[in-house]
């Protein structure tokens, strides 16, 4: 089964820090590596980010945002790379998507938000949840 899956789960270093953090995945499946935070135009490394105001709905709400360590928006491109990831799962016919917990893009049922790991999804789990995709966290 294909399956959009974090690319830093599959050991690419592309996480804030530079850094992968490997997970073990069912078997059987077709892994398609995505980080929507270097869809969006991201470098890695990266400043350090999280979500402020709520979570990756209230994003889509308008009514959180995604603020770096330096202090600075980077909303847009967080969005950006979660349309983009939606656009390749829609290219390729996927249906699931198994993304890494507590990221600002990519968590689905923990994040940070405003300093506090709380129940929420980041900002690309909640727009491929949104559009129909089955969403597991890892």
């Amino acid at each position: 089964m294909l399956a959009l899956v974090s690319a830093c789960a599959l050991g690419l270093r592309c996480r804030y820090d530079g850094e992968a953090k490997p997970k073990k995945l069912p078997e059987g499946l077709i892994p398609i590596p995505v980080c929507p935070e270097q869809l969006g135009g991201l470098p890695t490394p990266r400043p350090k980010m999280e979500l402020s105001g709520g979570d990756g709905e209230a994003v889509w709400e308008g009514k959180a945002r995604v603020i770096n360590e330096r202090g600075e928006d980077v909303t847009e491109a967080l969005k950006r790379g979660a349309q983009e990831a939606l656009r390749l799962a829609r290219v390729l016919g996927i249906r699931v998507a198994f993304l890494q917990e507590k990221s600002p893009s990519c968590g689905v049922n923990l994040v940070w938000v405003d300093g506090k790991l709380v129940p929420g999804s980041g900002v690309a789990a909640a727009l491929l949840r949104r559009e129909g995709l089955e969403v597991v966290g890892i």
